[in-house]
């Protein structure tokens, strides 16, 4: 696989030190509140794990599974519920943890779903972020790192389904998905 790699953009002692960071504040942030994490699966369940267990409160977490990429390097625009939470989010103050905040079509979407179902509040933690792609009107309350615009895999991201048990963030070479 590190062959694939064109380079690292953070190491995985970054990454832990940024999810610590993270949890802190959002356990100040909801102390005294009915949190509940939901992880957007596949890509944001080393992100998820790790952030659960950085949380000093009292939380539940739920799981959904969406697509928008299939084995594509862009979103197709078109996001499909694979998996559905598994309980009712009425009342509950709801953190959607998401692997990479790109487009913002699919946590838009995912955003609205999630709303018509009354929860106490929804915002959004995402541990990487590219500025330049966002194209939707959706912004995260917690984000880790930014990255430029180009294929970043590892710590749960994925090329066609690969490259995610990677632990740290780095660019794939365009020669492997081209």
């Amino acid at each position: 696989m590190m062959q694939d790699i064109k380079a690292v953009f953070y190491s995985q002692e970054q990454i832990q030190q940024k999810v610590q960071e993270i949890g802190r504040q959002i356990s100040e942030d909801y102390k005294d509140k009915k949190l509940m994490l939901v992880s957007v699966l596949k890509g944001s369940v080393l992100f998820m794990a790790d952030l659960m267990r950085a949380v000093t409160i009292p939380c539940e977490i739920d799981f959904m599974s969406v697509s928008s990429y299939g084995n594509d390097t862009n979103s197709s625009g078109r996001v499909r519920i694979l998996k559905d939470l598994d309980r009712d989010i009425e009342g509950y103050d709801l953190i959607i943890v998401e692997d990479i905040l790109d487009s913002g079509k699919t946590l838009s979407y995912l955003k609205n779903i999630l709303q018509t179902r009354n929860p106490a509040s929804i915002r959004i933690c995402t541990l990487l972020e590219k500025p330049e792609r966002k194209n939707a009107e959706i912004f995260a309350d917690y984000s880790g790192f930014d990255v430029p615009n180009e294929f970043v895999v590892g710590y749960g991201l994925d090329y066609a389904q690969k490259y995610r048990n990677l632990p740290f963030i780095g660019v794939l070479k365009e020669e492997v998905y081209q």
